[in-house]
């Protein structure tokens, strides 16, 4: 039927909104449960993650992926190296946001974008375009005037992009579904999360146990909060472009940054709307430069494509992916 395809692309970009929108909006979420702290937060996600995720699997019986990585032993290694630098961004995000660093950390993954690029330049041997030079060189210039802003470098912003690309970098090379592949890291975050929320409580630290039903309900709930916004992603990456996921993803950053602003009234002087201004202007750039080349016709399919990054995604892929939406890319912030 005609009327299909259309059917399935509005599903596909409600579902990408969704998803996005989540993202964006999950700093209201962390501050709900400021009292816990960041560690404690961060282990609650890791371990009710693995049980939505788990409960996810049995209910469509899709568990033949783990015997195949179980008998993959550098799978396996890129699953523990997947899981470490997704732990440390999870860990910052989540202290950026009750450290009252919300634009901070949405600068990390306006970033991310340029950061994917230059890992791209410098592990993979890339050759970049010009206008993706001249969007790197911004993003440089950017950092230079919001260190010069802050009396510092991003350190928050920076971690947040380096990691984060370089889990895109491994999760490229993994090759496993969003699900699964969360399934898998959240097993190897599992136990140490576990054994650290069990010393808490035998100290007597556990905010689980003694801020109330409600409080645990919300700890419970980092499982529903990681995992649905990746099931809509995933349903929005099979039935739309990757270009237009491209467009959507600064969706993400963009909620963040007006939340820290507005909502959590973060202070916003001249010189860090001047640093935001060069990097919305590098996004700018690379975004035009990607979305023109997906449009151009294809004529020679052994030469080489310069990368296309889809930021919060924060997944490599080659030019001629972005027209398809042949995969899903895995997104978590």
């Amino acid at each position: 039927m005609a009327g299909e395809p259309r059917s399935e692309r509005h599903i596909g970009l409600l579902n990408g909104f969704a998803a996005y929108g989540m993202w964006g909006l999950v700093p209201l979420f962390w501050h709900l449960l400021e009292s816990a702290g960041a560690v404690e937060i961060l282990a609650h996600r890791m371990t009710w993650s693995l049980v939505f995720v788990a409960a996810a699997l049995l209910v469509v019986r899709r568990w033949a992926w783990a015997g195949e990585l179980l008998r993959q032993p550098r799978k396996l290694a890129l699953v523990a190296v997947a899981a470490t630098v997704i732990t440390i961004n999870w860990g910052v995000y989540i202290w950026a946001v009750n450290s009252g660093r919300v634009v901070e950390a949405s600068l990390g993954y306006f970033v991310n974008p340029l950061v994917t690029i230059a890992l791209g330049v410098l592990l993979l041997k890339e050759r970049l375009r010009p206008v993706q030079w001249a969007a790197v060189g911004t993003g440089c210039a950017a950092v230079l005037v919001l260190t010069i802003g802050y009396g510092r470098p991003p350190w928050t912003s920076l971690c947040l992009a380096f990691s984060f690309a370089t889990y895109g970098l491994v999760k490229k090379k993994l090759d496993l579904g969003g699900v699964e592949s969360l399934a898998a890291e959240t097993a190897i975050q599992f136990l140490p999360a576990l054994g650290y929320l069990l010393w808490l409580t035998a100290q007597g630290k556990s905010t689980f146990t003694t801020e109330g039903a409600g409080h645990a309900a919300l700890l419970a709930a980092t499982g529903v909060v990681t995992a649905l916004p990746l099931v809509c992603f995933g349903a929005a990456a099979i039935r739309v472009p990757l270009s237009t996921l491209g467009l959507l993803q600064y969706l993400t950053p963009t909620l963040q940054f007006l939340l820290g602003v507005l909502y959590f009234g973060e202070a916003m002087p001249p010189e860090r709307w001047a640093g935001f201004a060069l990097v919305w202007l590098a996004l700018t750039l690379l975004t035009w430069d990607a979305l023109r080349r997906a449009r151009r016709p294809v004529t020679d399919s052994s030469a080489p494509r310069a990368i296309m990054t889809t930021g919060t995604t924060s997944a490599v892929r080659n030019a001629d992916r972005m027209e398809s939406g042949s995969g899903p890319v895995d997104a978590r912030p």
